[in-house]
């Protein structure tokens, strides 16, 4: 497993971290698909062992993953891995309670003390605004990175995140936000990390950045045959490439083009997109979702950047390119 140092915060993580998103199982939040079908609690333990013994020592969730189901799996966890040896990421921001908008002061604090119980531990070593939706105006956003600083300062965390699907929100509040890490959605067929001018605020600043959905889900790994359907309350039903059979052929073509390319690695298909998007981030790491103990072991066979001409290679067979 290779190690990168997480910009400013000084931590050494793994190149490879563990996504668990996952661990939720289905879940609507007010009529929309947030979850993911097909969690088993004993898979997720098992997985998150391996992790650990195979040097995957980041480890990230939410407050709103299974509505803390995630974060008490891993609370669950310390009687077998040390707590010290993990470096535990949480968010909060997609539940906004009673308040009729997202980060209220008082639901922050709430969530914060509600994550700490759930993950049995006294500190999260980084806590995340897990989107940028801070009102029409940003009218929230003073009040919600105030609360942040807060808890940084009374001890109940030590660095703080920012996160959203879109680069460009991150971008509009990065400044006054000041993060320690930023987590973007990025994967070689999604990817504005440069454009938005993120991946130039994170190289000027020394912050840690941490990719999520590298694998789009799941689709890049071109194991799909034909369009899918998912169970009520899983995310994936509100992604329309699922439901593309000329996506899902290309990603099949694309995965025979890894495989040919990369003969000698465990995991061809996971060491191309990971090591994609890993080749212009020195102090960055990639989150992979591991919900059973083989996703563990190909996750910690990978992470190794690669260079520019390979990346570039790698992008346009799976946009298509070539």
């Amino acid at each position: 497993m290779r190690y990168i140092r997480l910009g400013r915060t000084n931590a050494e993580v793994s190149a490879v971290s563990l996504g668990t998103w996952g661990y939720s199982g289905p879940r609507e939040v007010n009529g929309t698909a947030v979850g993911w079908s097909g969690h088993d609690d004993e898979l997720a333990r098992r997985a998150m062992i391996r992790a650990w013994e195979s040097g995957i020592n980041h480890w990230d969730t939410a407050d709103v993953y299974g509505d803390g189901r995630s974060e008490s799996l891993i609370g669950s966890m310390w009687e077998t891995v040390p707590r010290d040896e993990i470096f535990l990421a949480t968010k909060v921001g997609w539940d906004p309670g009673a308040f009729g908008h997202y980060y209220h002061p008082e639901l922050i604090r709430d969530r914060v003390v509600r994550s700490l119980l759930n993950l049995r531990t006294d500190v999260i070593d980084l806590y995340y605004l897990h989107h940028c939706d801070f009102g029409p105006n940003g009218d929230y956003f003073d009040d919600a990175i105030a609360v942040l600083r807060s808890l940084r300062d009374e001890g109940s965390v030590r660095f703080i995140g920012m996160s959203d699907w879109d680069s460009a929100k991150i971008m509009r509040f990065i400044d006054r936000a000041e993060p320690d890490v930023v987590q973007p959605y990025r994967n070689v067929v999604d990817d504005t990390y440069e454009s938005s001018g993120l991946r130039g605020w994170i190289e000027k600043h020394d912050a840690g950045v941490a990719f999520f959905s590298p694998l789009m889900h799941g689709l890049l790994l071109g194991k799909y045959d034909a369009p899918t359907e998912f169970p009520e309350g899983d995310f994936r039903r509100r992604i329309e490439q699922f439901r593309d059979p000329e996506f899902i052929a290309r990603m099949k073509r694309a995965r025979g083009a890894m495989e040919s390319r990369f003969p000698e690695r465990p995991s061809p298909v996971l060491h191309a997109i990971v090591g994609a998007i890993l080749s212009d981030a020195p102090t960055g790491c990639a989150l992979l979702g591991q919900r059973n103990p083989d996703q563990a072991q190909a996750a910690a066979s990978v992470g190794d950047a690669l260079d520019p001409a390979t990346a570039a290679w790698v992008r346009s067979v799976y946009r298509g390119d070539q």
